[in-house]
């Protein structure tokens, strides 16, 4: 055969003298004029082709469409098994071009023999076998130490490497590139991102560092891998520059590497961290790396992410959605069964960002049998007594009994080498079916054990117990579990490094106490699952038990670090106690970092393991702490409204009523009141807030006095009982110290001082003394400001806002509004992000914009009930009732107002009542004269309107029941307008004066302002 001069690119071949594609010894049919295109593109690789070239060269003196190229383009992909959203060949340039973007390598073959070319196919895989070794569970078995061939690192994989360094390149031109590598057990996922990430070394411009995900105790230890990531990458030669970003950028992730900074340095970056929040975190990192890679590309790389916890993935999602330019490179391998099994929320996360173009999945699929020919050549070839002519054949039996899984082949090879095979090398060697000779088992797993059994029982008992420590682990950690010297153990773990069986070697670990041991990692997933499985239960809840103890005794006062992988060793050893104690210290970890889901998974599993507990008072207590501990992360990760917060706080009354008095009551309580009271269950809250009042009256402590009577004030105001309410908000204010309760601040998020006088600024102000409200309004934002908590800061200028809505002053609404905004979208409080967008489109009514303001309050009420919020719903309403009115549609807004007075009567929300009255008899009046514009009727087109008339006199009626003598001033003003219209201005006159003279300040207030001109026109 003739030898021709062709390229390849992954496993295809282009012999364009020939005008054929191979891929491996399969022809690719195309078409002639399909085929000259592929040539066109490929000669032209890296370089944007245009249409208009295209057409020109390939169609000379041809009139045609771009369809035609459409067509030739749709056949090259279907021929290359290309996809347009995810090339790995040809890049569509959108209304431009094409782009070839897969490596090319330009080779001799020959084309019409496969045998010839398999063999020649040794040429390119020797390239690439200068690195140490496959990653796959090459091994090799200590009866057969002799030199052989080093094995390839990879086979087959040229095409997943081509498009790593192309979405390389498009992140060092700052187009973040998020990719996630799948693939199923033994595919060589790994294997292949490790070889890029050799690649890589010697760029002095790109930044490589990796985060594990661990099976055992991973899911529920948030941040783990990007925290390891995090500590290699502040190792890095330039380690000032980066803790010097970090510090600027991302304390919060400082705070969470102690190790990193001396003493004095903590104790300065402490008060910076107050207020941290979740999304506080992840904006901070994403800054962060930003910053960082600004100048240099930054890759990181997080394996196993099918065990990986919610919050890892959490920071995935927010990084790879930003816009901002970043030199940042993210990889992510994951065993897609283990996802599709386990409904990991890794699934839905990499749908998402597909679908909206965020990443790239790269699927790692089994060799060819091109590819394990090229393998088992070089492996064999020499010096092995195998001849030329058979390896063909044993190549093709080897891809067919491992179905191209490159760990399998790796493991045959090495088993067919060591072996004297009773086959027959004569002429006829390689028409026989060579694996049938061999005692190999069926399956992977089996061979597995087979391997195993061919090392010494005592190097058998270190690797199982190393399989129970986790897929990487320290030799003092296995040492431990089997009471063995740690030498003895290093030994042992250095002599499978040097023969690649099993382990590699992963640097070294110091633990606290001043223990140094080198750290390992099993080849493969399969190997660490086969050795734990001869464990006897016996075997691993002992060794659980030791290794547990010397990680305790070694950690000391620094045990908290690593609760979580304490707590399973205890509840793996069945020391239920000790596992219980770690639980809740990994729950309080994960509260730190703000990653609620993980403790809500911590403290639920804390709950779990008290089960196996003796049933008596001090496990009622335990229980109870931990109830009250989970309604906290329940609040904060699904809100108050959410129907597991009622369910844990339930729980935790009913079992207090078992444990007898307890001052647990009263969080328990506390927590049942906010989620009623946020629900609108108004009844319910009320009785609640008695009961809170009554606990902290029998125990005369003020902290207790201070929050029942914020609380029993707050319900108060919502039913309407302004009096009442102003009491027991006015009670909460004189007892709350800031000194001694800002702490609450931190550990809840509120402040009950600021909570006390807003509300009370709210109930002054209905209650017709505007000068005082305003006293108590600006009390609260200074009180805010002094505590200095991103929520506390939010929630008074939240509260701020509709103080200032009250009194009508739209551009003081507006200010607070713009900061409520910009402080709930960046450290993401859901309900102020849906109240602040519900007075912005007030504010816009206000200005005239009154579409785009309706269009703002619907979506803010829309937000409100998904997150479970109904409370202050009938004053929202109200809002937008009167934006309809703006708009000249009254009939909307009655109907509004229709559903705002049966929420009034269902959930007993009165605090509104009156003005919701109030405004529905001037709807009524415009609804009768069509007029798109005022609140005020036109007496030469107005008739008498008893409806209208009865609604202000109810809302009159109502306010002086409330004694909310300001909404009783709107609604006179508001009859008063009728019944000039009407002709009864004397009526008019003495009703209006009544009310105006009963105030005695705030006369400069809009309400005030305008009720004196109206008294004026009143002869």
């Amino acid at each position: 055969m003739t030898a021709l001069q062709t390229v390849s690119f992954g496993p295809f071949r282009l012999d364009a003298a020939n005008a054929r594609l191979w891929r491996d010894s399969e022809k690719i049919p195309l078409k002639p004029k399909t085929f000259s295109v592929l040539c066109y593109l490929v000669e032209r690789a890296g370089q944007l082709v245009t249409k208009e070239e295209l057409l020109k060269t390939l169609w000379p003196n041809v009139r045609v469409s771009d369809a035609v190229l459409k067509v030739c383009i749709r056949e090259i992909r279907e021929g290359l098994e290309d996809q347009a959203k995810a090339p790995q060949f040809i890049e569509t340039v959108h209304r431009r071009g094409y782009r070839w973007v897969a490596a090319v390598q330009s080779s001799k073959f020959n084309v019409q023999s496969p045998e010839e070319v398999a063999s020649s196919q040794q040429s390119i895989v020797s390239r690439q076998t200068e690195t140490k070794d496959c990653g796959l569970g090459i091994s090799s078995t200590p009866q057969a130490p002799s030199p052989k061939p080093r094995a390839p690192r990879l086979v087959g994989r040229d095409t997943e490497l081509s498009r790593l360094h192309y979405l390389l390149g498009k992140a060092q031109t700052g187009e973040r590139q998020i990719v996630f590598v799948t693939g199923e057990a033994g595919i060589g996922k790994t294997t292949v991102v490790e070889a890029f990430l050799e690649q890589l070394q010697g760029h002095a411009d790109v930044h490589v560092c990796r985060g594990h995900c661990l099976e055992q105790f991973g899911e529920g230890e948030p941040y783990m891998p990007v925290l390891e990531a995090l500590g290699q990458l502040c190792r890095a030669p330039d380690y000032d520059r980066i803790l010097t970003t970090l510090g600027r950028y991302a304390p919060t992730w400082l705070a969470q590497m102690p190790g990193l900074l001396d003493t004095e340095a903590l104790d300065a970056l402490r008060p910076r961290i107050i207020g941290t929040t979740k999304e506080r975190m992840l904006r901070e990192l994403a800054e962060a790396l930003e910053a960082l890679t600004a100048e240099q590309t930054l890759v990181l790389q997080f394996e196993d992410l099918h065990w990986s916890d919610s919050a890892t993935l959490d920071l995935i999602s927010y990084v790879a959605r930003r816009p901002q330019l970043a030199r940042l490179f993210v990889i992510g391998t994951y065993r897609l069964s283990d996802v599709e099994r386990r409904e990991h929320p890794l699934k839905p996360l990499k749908q998402d960002l597909h679908v909206h173009r965020y990443c790239e999945e790269l699927a790692i699929a089994p060799l060819s049998e091109a590819a394990v020919t090229a393998y088992v050549t070089i492996r064999l070839a020499a010096p092995s007594s195998f001849p030329q002519s058979g390896l063909q054949r044993l190549a093709q039996m080897i891809h067919q009994h491992t179905e191209g899984n490159p760990l399998f082949m790796v493991s045959l090879v090495d088993y067919v080498a060591s072996r004297e095979t009773p086959i027959d090398k004569n002429e006829n060697w390689n028409f026989r079916p060579a694996i049938e000779y061999l005692d190999i088992p069926v399956s992977l797993r089996a061979f597995i054990e087979q391997q195993i059994d061919q090392v010494s029982e005592n190097t058998q008992q270190i690797l199982q117990a190393a399989s129970i420590v986790g897929r990487e682990f320290s030799a003092a950690a296995v040492a431990a579990g089997r009471q063995e010297n740690l030498d003895a153990v290093e030994t042992v773990c250095e002599e499978l490094v040097r023969q690649s069986l099993f382990l590699q070697r992963r640097g070294t670990e110091e633990w606290p106490d001043g223990t140094i041991a080198a750290r390992y990692r099993f080849l493969h997933v399969l190997h660490q699952n086969v050795l734990a499985e001869r464990l006897t239960a016996r075997q691993r809840i002992t060794q659980h038990q030791r290794i547990g103890g010397r990680l305790e005794g070694a950690y000391g006062i620094r045990v908290r670090e690593i609760a979580a992988e304490l707590a399973l060793r205890f509840e793996e050893g069945r020391d239920y106690n000790r596992a219980l104690q770690h639980r809740w210290q990994a729950g309080r970890n994960a509260t730190r970092r703000h990653a609620h889901q993980e403790a809500i998974l911590h403290f639920t599993r804390a709950l779990d393991l008290l089960t196996h507990l003796p049933d008596n008072q001090e496990r009622k207590q335990q229980e109870l702490g931990l109830r009250i501990i989970l309604g906290g992360s329940l609040v904060t990760a699904k809100g108050h409204a959410a129907p597991e917060v009622e369910a844990v706080y339930a729980e935790a009354r009913a079992l207090c009523q078992e444990v007898g008095e307890t001052p647990q009551l009263f969080p328990a309580l506390a927590g049942l009141y906010r989620h009623y009271t946020v629900r609108g269950k108004y009844d319910i809250a009320l009785k609640l807030g008695n009961q809170l009042l009554e606990l902290a009256q029998n125990a005369q402590e003020p902290t207790l006095l201070m929050g029942a009577h914020g609380m029993l004030g707050y319900v108060l105001f919502l039913r309407g009982d302004f009096a009442t309410a102003q009491k027991h908000l006015e009670q909460s204010v004189a007892l709350y110290d800031v000194q001694r309760h800002r702490s609450i601040a931190a550990l809840y998020g509120d402040d009950p001082g600021v909570a006390s006088l807003a509300f009370a600024a709210w109930t002054l102000w209905l209650r017709g003394y505007p000068d005082q409200a305003l006293q108590r309004n600006n009390a609260a934002l200074l009180l805010a400001h002094e505590v200095a908590h991103p929520h506390v800061h939010t929630t008074a200028s939240g509260l701020a806002a509709q103080f200032y809505r009250f009194r009508r002053e739209e551009q003081a609404v507006r200010e607070r509004v713009d900061d409520v905004l910009t402080l709930a979208k960046e450290y993401g409080f859901p309900l102020w992000i849906a109240v602040g967008t519900l007075f912005y489109g007030w504010t816009l009514t206000e200005h005239g914009q009154v579409e785009a303001g309706i269009a703002q309050i619907r979506e803010g009420l829309t937000a409100l009930r998904a997150i479970g919020s109904e409370s202050e719903r009938t004053q929202y309403l109200g809002m937008l009732a009167q934006a309809y009115s703006k708009a000249g549609q009254p009939q909307a807004g009655l109907a509004l107002l229709d559903e705002a007075l049966t929420l009034v009567d269902n959930t007993g929300e009165r605090f509104w009542e009156a003005e919701l009255y109030r405004v529905k008899g001037n709807l009524v009046l415009q609804s009768s004269v069509q007029c798109p514009t005022s609140e005020t009727p036109s007496p030469q087109h107005l008739a008498p309107s008893t409806q209208a008339e009865a609604c202000f006199l109810k809302a009159i009626e109502v306010a002086r029941q409330q004694e909310a003598k300001l909404l009783e001033l709107r609604a006179t003003m508001s009859l008063v307008r009728l019944w000039q219209c009407q002709g009864k201005p004397h009526a008019a006159r003495i009703a209006l004066a009544e009310i105006y003279h009963r105030f005695t300040e705030g006369f400069d207030t809009v309400d005030l302002r305008e009720a004196k001109e109206l008294l004026s026109t009143l002869t």
